[in-house]
């Protein structure tokens, strides 16, 4: 089912939380609501469910307007980020609590209940412990269950708040390709919010980047990452190096230092900020010719296939007062030809720089 959302305000006092925010979700896609603490992204995710209230706009489920529909009637399975199982019940109980609290009418019998409990149980993996209790079973188990239960009255639309925000790091990245295949089966249109861009870019079909209640920008999540609309977007996901100067024709000009950059819609003379990831960073001797500033090995570290240079700029940039620290990172077959040691002079240039207009300089 597809879901809309148009012209969505909300305020919590004089706190703005979402400002108009207009979205189309597409039928079927794993959808990531992703974003910092405090940028709206679970107010539109409870507004979506109707567990919030908007100030103005409207929520489309299908092509039916739910603005002022119940969260019962709306057919929606929401999976929150601690659980919320019932302690006294038991792991299958828990999974039959939405079916049998139905309205007599509408309520499964005994036995077509124990059926869909016992195959949801299975799809999650975790039918061995249908008789066990919440408290015997490990975090992971517990959102496997929560899931299974979000899934028992065959929801339109699943929505799950930082489904993975209480486990641990490993734990969250069996959970997040476990949740991948499972939607895979399902095809069954799902949100979810994480403040995670890794969790994000893993899992997601589409990625909508939200920041101070309003969508920075909106796409599959590979092209979020590699052709971001905003410094926002781009900072966001993933590490960035920033280079802020003026652009000078197809270059930046870095305080005595240039380096090439793609500027579009920023003038001649105007200020900058110019950003590259890690990777795209390139170390070169420091008598090289061509573009690129000085900096001084600060610290190597290894970590398995990749090494992380964190070096020092020995050149001031405009506005910012201080020395530039910049992180490059390069494959550890390559790191003995560089003879990077703690101390040595280099040269830094890139192979792609995204410039944005800069109003801080």
């Amino acid at each position: 089912m597809s879901i809309a959302v148009r012209d969505i305000t909300k305020r919590f006092g004089p706190f703005t939380a979402l400002d108009g925010v207009s979205l189309d979700f597409a039928p079927g896609k794993l959808i990531a609501l992703l974003g910092p603490s405090g940028c709206g992204k679970t107010t539109l995710l409870r507004i979506i469910a109707g567990l919030e209230w908007a100030d103005s706009g409207r929520v489309l489920l299908g092509d039916q307007d739910a603005s002022d529909r119940h969260v019962r009637e709306r057919q929606v399975g929401f999976v929150f980020q601690h659980y919320a199982l019932f302690r006294h019940m038991t792991v299958f109980e828990n999974v039959a609590f939405g079916l049998r609290v139905k309205p007599r009418v509408a309520r499964p019998s005994e036995a077509q209940i124990r059926k869909r409990v016992d195959d949801l149980l299975e799809l999650v993996q975790l039918g061995w412990l249908a008789s066990r209790y919440p408290t015997q079973l490990s975090g992971g188990q517990r959102q496997r269950i929560a899931l299974a239960r979000a899934l028992a009255v065959e929801p339109r639309v699943l929505l799950l708040d930082e489904p993975f925000g209480a486990l641990d790091a490993q734990v969250r990245k069996e959970l997040r390709g476990w949740l991948r295949r499972l939607h895979s089966e399902l095809h069954l249109t799902s949100i979810f919010v994480t403040h995670d861009q890794d969790e994000a870019l893993d899992v997601a079909d589409e990625i909508v980047l939200m920041n101070k209640g309003r969508v920075e920008q909106v796409g599959a999540a590979q092209d979020v990452y590699e052709t971001p609309a905003t410094e926002f977007a781009c900072s966001f996901l993933g590490a960035v190096n920033r280079f802020p100067g003026r652009i000078r024709g197809d270059e930046l000009e870095l305080a005595g230092d240039w380096l090439p950059v793609v500027a579009h819609g920023i003038g001649e003379g105007e200020k900058a900020i110019a950003l590259a990831r890690p990777h795209e960073l390139q170390i070169l001797s420091i008598d090289s010719a061509g573009p690129g500033l000085r900096a001084r090995v600060e610290r190597v570290l290894i970590n398995g296939p990749v090494a992380r240079i964190e070096l020092k700029g020995e050149t001031i940039l405009n506005g910012t007062g201080s020395y530039p620290t910049f992180e490059a990172e390069v494959p550890r077959d390559r790191l003995g030809g560089l003879d990077l040691k703690v101390g040595k002079h280099v040269r830094l240039s890139a192979n792609r720089l995204r410039a944005f207009p800069y109003q801080s300089l």
